[in-house]
């Protein structure tokens, strides 16, 4: 039965008109290429190789993507490629990172995470893998049990609380927050075909039910185009805003994800990005003008 939140909820999602959603779709294909990959998280799994490794170097990318790109993937690179040397699954399985990271080690790792703090993830991930044997298969078997459908939000809701009280904060504790580099992570896993999502868990998540990576060059492309209503970075908003490009992108909404952030981030658009929001029509003169420079 349709609640009051239910109506509250659809009526907040704005609609996508036809010229907004050849825009993105245009803008989508732009970015969507293998070119992608060079400056974007989404590289190290593609730099080793087994779907094993690459799940496992996936996850571990996801885990440690905020922040600025210049100082969170030489950290990416000194775990996938340094301490590891590519062969992720096996240095976390065997847990071989004890010897580059203390249980208690206070030295700062990344940002406000502690060398004890991502100690306390790599233990938690190992422990999954003993019990389950890959992360992907715990899923999996969730999916299998699932009597009300497992689809992108659930997928994010139990790798929450399967990692969130033993992780450090490394990864949230639940659905409340916009859970980004959790949702960033599933659109790697799922979406396929791709030349930089790998597509390894299609079979039991559908690509339609991820929900968008929400950060904040998403938020901002997001309000120009009218395609968000609020400035609030939650779970919620993210599922609306992911049911929204759906009308754009039907069955892949998170396709979308590359246009939004690639043109946040182009050097070409920051002028258009910050300039004063304007009327639908005038936001997408400017974008279309970014993107033809």
């Amino acid at each position: 039965m349709e609640t009051r939140e239910d109506r509250k909820a659809a009526a907040a999602m704005p609609d996508v008109d036809e010229a907004t959603a050849a825009l993105l779709r245009g803008l989508a294909e732009k970015y969507e290429t293998r070119e992608f990959l060079a400056a974007d998280p989404s590289r190290f799994m593609h730099e080793v190789e087994g779907d094993e490794n690459r799940e496992a170097a996936a996850f571990i990318a996801s885990a440690l993507s905020f922040g600025a790109r210049s100082q969170f993937m030489p950290r990416i690179s000194l775990v996938v490629h340094d301490w590891a040397h590519g062969r992720v699954d096996d240095w976390i399985r065997r847990g071989k990172f004890a010897a580059n990271l203390a249980r208690d080690g206070e030295r700062c790792f990344y940002r406000f995470f502690t060398e004890g703090d991502f100690r306390a993830f790599l233990d938690e991930y190992r422990s999954l893998m003993d019990e389950w044997g890959s992360l992907g298969a715990f899923l999996r078997r969730r999916a299998a049990q699932s009597r009300c459908g497992f689809g992108g939000a659930e997928a994010v809701a139990a790798i929450c609380a399967r990692f969130g009280e033993g992780s450090c904060g490394v990864v949230p504790r639940d659905a409340s927050s916009a859970c980004k580099r959790v949702c960033m992570f599933l659109r790697w896993m799922v979406r396929a075909p791709s030349p930089v999502d790998l597509g390894l868990w299609k079979d039991f998540i559908d690509p339609a039910s991820l929900v968008m990576p929400l950060d904040t060059h998403v938020v901002a492309q997001s309000l120009r185009l009218d395609l968000m209503r609020s400035k609030a970075s939650s779970f919620a908003a993210a599922r609306r805003l992911s049911a929204t490009l759906a009308k754009a992108f039907p069955g892949d909404p998170l396709k979308a994800d590359f246009a939004l952030f690639g043109l946040g981030v182009d050097p070409s658009s920051k002028a258009a990005a910050k300039a004063p929001r304007p009327c639908r029509a005038g936001a997408q003169r400017a974008l279309q003008q970014s993107h033809a420079s």
